[in-house]
């Protein structure tokens, strides 16, 4: 049976845009090293896409964004110099370390509008890797490894799960997954982790005699592999790993160390950490809360 059934909670990341979150929940902070959760959509936006709803340029500290579309279009760039547009299929993978600043912008859906969907997962460092310098990786749809079972279709976005590994490069044991199920189609959760979850993108699936709706993220610890039966055409997102211990999340920042956040927040409002150069004009200033 499951730990937890967590439902998520919309919150408005500015002007207007609004995220479907699951993590951090107050019961369960994380599953694995995965801290953070967002469902960006689906989201139809009406042409010229307003500036308003982009995310300016905002700071991260020891935690790895792990950016992967469904639908839409997004343009990364960040103060390493890169600027990277992001296609469905695509993973983005920035390190934050001991620091990094970037915007996600709808520069490419700006003029005809379109839909706007995927899921922004956080992945905490180990104590180790924290204060690595900041990287960036891109990895288009076709260097991700796939996989076919009978009425499925899944891609291996990082990690290690169904006999498969990622390019991607991780920094801890873990698993990410994006599958697509026919109606009636079964899928085991990958054993050999201690923490996992499946959090249901569409449709509704079946795992052990209970169902579950579109939204809801099921969380499991190590034991056996409980298989995912879908009710419908179906689309879910597969996640765990090896916990790293406790982290400090306040707004962007995650830290193993209180005194460390308060430094990060001290240097982003000092401007000790530098806007991306391709996108300086503006920036999100430092909550207040």
């Amino acid at each position: 049976m499951p730990e937890i059934v967590i439902d998520p909670r919309s919150h408005d990341l500015g002007g207007g845009f609004e995220v479907q979150r699951t993590l951090p929940f107050r019961k369960r902070r994380m599953v694995g090293p995965f801290i953070f959760f967002d469902r960006m959509g689906p989201h139809d936006l009406s042409a010229p896409v307003p500036r308003v709803l982009d995310v300016r340029p905002h700071p991260h500290i020891g935690l790895s964004t792990v950016t992967y579309l469904f639908d839409g279009q997004i343009t990364h760039r960040d103060n390493l110099g890169v600027e990277q547009i992001i296609r469905p299929g695509d993973l983005n993978w920035m390190t934050a370390g001991r620091g990094i600043a970037h915007s996600e912008r709808f520069d490419g859906m700006r003029e005809q509008g379109g839909r706007i969907d995927g899921v922004q997962a956080w992945v905490a460092l180990p104590e180790s890797h924290e204060e690595d310098a900041p990287t960036f990786n891109h990895y288009g749809v076709d260097e991700l490894p796939t996989f076919t079972d009978t009425g499925v279709v899944g891609r291996l976005i990082a990690g290690r799960a169904f006999n498969l590994e990622s390019s991607a490069t991780t920094h801890s044991p873990l698993f990410y997954v994006d599958a697509t199920l026919q109606p009636q189609a079964s899928l085991a959760v990958p054993p050999g982790y201690p923490e996992r979850a499946v959090y249901v993108a569409s449709g509704s699936v079946n795992i052990e005699g209970i169902t579950y709706p579109k939204g809801q993220m099921v969380v499991f610890t190590s034991g056996a592999a409980p298989a995912i039966k879908a009710l419908e055409l179906s689309r879910v997102m597969l996640l765990g790993g090896e916990p790293l211990g406790p982290r400090h999340i306040w707004w962007n920042f995650v830290s193993s160390r209180k005194e460390r956040i308060e430094q990060a927040k001290a240097d982003w409002e000092a401007g000790r950490i530098p806007l991306p150069q391709l996108d300086d004009q503006e920036f999100v200033p430092l909550p207040s809360v």
